[in-house]
């Protein structure tokens, strides 16, 4: 297909940045964007040998005023956009449990990690529907597979199980439309959520940088790491 628009979210760092690094070397264009607008244009900046385009542009899939001006920005600038990746996450709480969870906590997590993706596509979805290749990426967890569901890291994980939820109901509603959506578990990696002892960031990418490059006879409403299907 020709040449790509693509945003991810939550990019500055991290996975966000190393998907945004991929991409933009196979030649999209990626708007990289962040919730500080300095942090967003450092890592653009540092991304700018990597091949395609690097645009930053600040959001905060928190504010939906962020995520209109985003929309604008794309529709007059582009006219359209092929890929987004819902990456922005916070709140890897593994020290609590949902039998006593800061229930404050756990609104800020799905505030950013479900309804935060779930604002963002809403914005961009009409210019996802004006591409002939529109690819949909939630960027999710294991941790929110029901199928081996145990105790412990309640925000994070019903936040993905939430975003799990949301990709299923995504894909069958936007099937007719031609726009495929799937969930991505990139798999314990050494980022700052993750910590030291991951997987190389590279490596947990791919799979992210896969769903988002699908062909159109592709899967959607899936759940995968590194391309192999997950019990949700």
């Amino acid at each position: 297909m020709a040449e790509r628009i693509t945003v991810v979210t939550g990019a500055n760092r991290g996975i966000g940045k190393e998907v945004a690094r991929q991409l933009a070397a196979g030649g999209d264009t990626v708007i990289l964007t962040a919730r500080d607008a300095n942090k967003a244009a450092a890592a653009a900046k540092d991304l700018s040998g990597a091949g395609g385009t690097v645009v930053p542009h600040p959001l905060d899939v928190r504010d939906p005023a962020t995520a209109a001006a985003l929309a604008a920005t794309i529709r007059d600038r582009y006219g359209r956009l092929d890929v987004l990746v819902n990456n922005a996450a916070i709140s890897y709480d593994t020290w609590a449990d949902a039998a006593d969870a800061d229930l404050d906590a756990v609104r800020e997590a799905l505030d950013t990690n479900l309804f935060g993706a779930w604002g963002v596509t809403q914005s961009l979805l009409p210019l996802l529907r004006l591409s002939r290749h529109g690819r949909i990426v939630n960027v999710s967890s294991e941790a929110g597979s029901l199928a081996g569901m145990g105790g412990g890291t309640p925000a994070y994980k019903i936040s993905k199980v939430g975003l799990n939820a949301l990709t299923r109901m995504l894909a069958a509603e936007l099937r007719a439309d031609g726009v495929l959506v799937n969930a991505v578990c990139p798999g314990w990696v050494a980022t700052d959520m993750g910590g030291a002892g991951g997987r190389p960031v590279a490596d947990g990418a791919a799979g992210i940088v896969w769903a988002a490059t699908l062909p159109d006879d592709g899967p959607t409403g899936g759940f995968y790491r590194d391309r192999r299907p997950l019990p949700w």
